[in-house]
Parts: structure tokens; C-alpha cells; sequence
């Protein structure tokens, strides 16, 4: 069998065990939290993940673990109304990640979460990502555009 269709198997059903017992927003924030740092697990872990990775355990499909958390988070997201944004700064920008969050929760009508990192590579600017949609809106990325049109138009001339 697939394991993408697997770990969408034990992802919806962690969904819908989650929307029983009412704690959905809490496993939501733990799978995020387990999926940005695998090596640091909240403590205490909720009841509903404990008792995935034990079916998981007994059905000799531990692997797969990371694959169902991806799925049940987008799976959550798609059911709340959660748009779950990555944004990527050059530097730490204090106050911007919330003030995007509101921007974007007027436009789209949704709650936003949002995901900060800092990638001093980036130069200057930020990359936001959600929806499978990104947003490049950095230093790196539009210096390599113009070195692109650079080598271009000289190859043109030679």
C-alpha cells in the first residue's frame, strides 16, 4: 500500500478523534511544535497523540509518523478555516509577523498562524509562504534575477 495514502488514512482519523474529543487546536500546536523539532516534544503530550503513536508502534508504522502529523495539519487547517502561514526574514523583525497576520486575516476572512524564522541569507526582506503560494520578496532572490538578466543581455551582445 501507499504510504501517502496511509498516513492520510491515520491523519484523517486523528481529525476526526480530535474533533471528538474536542482537542483539535491543542493536538494542532503540538503537531506543529513536533514537525519544527522532532528532538524536543511537548510536554505533557495530549492523550490523542499519545494514543497515535502507540497504534502507530503496534502496527509497525513509526516511519510514518512524520508524514501523518504533515497531513493532519493540513487536514486541520483545510476544516478550521486556518490559514498557516511560513515567513522567513533576512533579520528579526519585531511586530511585523503580527502585523502581516492581521493584513492577511482581513483579506482572506481566516485565522492566520504564523511560522518566523530568520535566514541571514536572504540578505534583506522576507519570503512568505502559504496556500502553496510564495512570496519572494528578498535581496538574494532579486539579485539573482538581475544577474540572470546581466548574463543574458551579454550573451545577446557577443
Amino acid at each position: 500500500m501507499n504510504g501517502g495514502v496511509i498516513s492520510t488514512r491515520y491523519a484523517r482519523a486523528l481529525l476526526q478523534l480530535t474533533q471528538e474529543s474536542g482537542r483539535g487546536e491543542q493536538v494542532f500546536s503540538q503537531a506543529r511544535s513536533l514537525l519544527a523539532d522532532p528532538s524536543v516534544a511537548p510536554s505533557p503530550l495530549e492523550d490523542d497523540l499519545v494514543r497515535l503513536v502507540m497504534l502507530l508502534e503496534r502496527n509497525g508504522r513509526g516511519n510514518l509518523l512524520r508524514f501523518i502529523l504533515n497531513d493532519f495539519v493540513r487536514m486541520y487547517c483545510d476544516k478550521a478555516g486556518v490559514l498557516l502561514v511560513h515567513l522567513t526574514f533576512a533579520v528579526e523583525a519585531p511586530g511585523l509577523p503580527e502585523r502581516i497576520s492581521s493584513l492577511l486575516g482581513a483579506k482572506t476572512g481566516r485565522r492566520v498562524v504564523i511560522e518566523s524564522a530568520v535566514d541571514p541569507s536572504l540578505m534583506g526582506g522576507f519570503v512568505l509562504e502559504a496556500d502553496d503560494r510564495q512570496l519572494d520578496a528578498s535581496v538574494r532572490t532579486q539579485l539573482e534575477r538581475i544577474r540572470s538578466q546581466f548574463i543574458e543581455k551579454n550573451n545577446r551582445i557577443v
